[in-house]
C-alpha cells in the first residue's frame, strides 16, 4: 500500500489544506520544513526551469517522470503530479502513462481535458470521459490509493463557459475522479456552484494570482484543496529578474540584503 497516497486521500476528507508547488528538490525540502502537509508538481515551473514555455507539447514524458521521481523522493510528504493531459491522445496511452506516473511514487495525479498538442483545444466530453475512465482503470490495477483529479480546462483555453465546466466535472467524477478541479475559477459564485455540483467529492481551487479570498473564505465555500500552480516559482523568477535587471541597468548592488542568507540556506540542507 502507498502510505503517502493514503495520507493524501485523508487530507481531502475534511477541512481545507494548501498544496504548494515546488520546482526542484531544494524547494520541496524547504516547503516541508515550513510545515506543509503535501506538495504538488507544476508543469509550468518545470518547463521554465528548462527554458521551455508552458505548452502541452513542450515537455517530454521521460523528463516529467524523472522530475516526479526526484520530487517524490525529496521528502516523505505526499506529492500530487501535474500530469497535464497524460502526455497522450488515446485512452490506451493515457492508461499506460498514468501507470508509469504512479510508479514514480506520487500520491496523486491530475488529468486535463485539453488536447496535448496543437492549438489549445478541449477534447469532446465523450473523449475526455473515456480518457478519465482509462486513467481510473490504470490506477485501480496498479496503485488504487493514488488520488485521481479530473481537470476541466475551459477557462484556461478560452472557453469560459461555467455550465460546460460543471457538466464536464460531473462527468469526470462519475468516471472515477476522486477530486475535481477547474483552473481559473475566480468568484465565490463560480466556486460555490462547482462545489455543489460535484459534492460530496472534494474540489481543488487554484490560487496563482492576487485574490481577496483567504484560505478561510475558500474553506467556507466548501473547497478542500488549494493549489498554487507556478506561483512560487514565478515569485523566485520575479525576484531574480528584477535584481539582475537592476544590476545590469545601474551597475549597483543594492538589494542583496533581501536575499535569503547563505548560512540559513546551508543550514536547511545540512542534514
Amino acid at each position: 500500500m502507498n502510505d503517502r497516497a493514503q495520507r493524501f486521500r485523508e487530507l481531502h476528507a475534511e477541512g481545507c489544506f494548501v498544496l504548494p508547488n515546488p520546482w526542484d528538490v531544494g524547494s520541496a525540502i524547504a516547503l516541508k520544513q515550513l510545515g506543509y502537509q503535501a506538495l504538488a508538481s507544476s508543469s509550468a515551473a518545470l518547463a521554465f526551469a528548462h527554458g521551455l514555455p508552458d505548452r502541452p507539447d513542450a515537455l517530454e514524458l521521460e523528463l516529467v517522470l524523472e522530475h516526479l521521481s526526484l520530487l517524490a523522493g525529496a521528502t516523505d510528504l505526499p506529492l500530487n503530479a501535474d500530469f497535464q493531459s497524460g502526455y497522450a491522445d488515446s485512452p490506451e496511452s493515457v492508461a499506460e502513462h498514468v501507470a508509469l506516473c504512479a510508479g514514480t511514487g506520487v500520491a496523486g495525479l491530475s488529468i486535463e481535458d485539453a488536447r496535448p498538442s496543437g492549438e489549445p483545444e478541449l477534447f469532446e466530453i465523450s473523449e475526455a470521459v473515456e480518457r478519465m475512465t482509462a486513467a481510473r482503470a490504470a490506477l485501480d490495477a496498479t496503485a488504487p490509493e493514488v488520488v485521481l483529479t479530473g481537470r476541466a480546462e475551459g477557462f484556461l483555453v478560452g472557453h469560459p463557459d461555467l455550465d460546460d465546466v460543471v457538466r464536464r466535472l460531473v462527468a469526470y467524477s462519475e468516471a472515477g475522479a476522486d477530486c475535481l478541479f477547474a483552473p481559473e475559477l475566480s468568484t465565490r459564485e463560480q466556486i460555490r456552484e462547482v462545489v455543489s455540483a460535484v459534492a460530496p467529492k472534494p474540489v481543488n481551487v487554484l490560487v496563482s494570482a492576487p485574490t481577496e479570498l483567504s484560505l478561510d473564505d475558500l474553506a467556507e465555500l466548501g473547497v478542500r484543496r488549494v493549489s498554487m500552480g507556478s506561483s512560487l516559482a514565478r515569485v523566485a523568477w520575479g525576484a531574480m529578474l528584477a535584481y539582475a535587471q537592476h544590476v545590469h541597468d545601474t551597475g549597483r548592488f543594492e538589494g542583496l540584503e533581501n536575499a535569503a542568507g547563505f548560512q540559513e540556506l546551508n543550514a536547511r540542507f545540512d542534514a
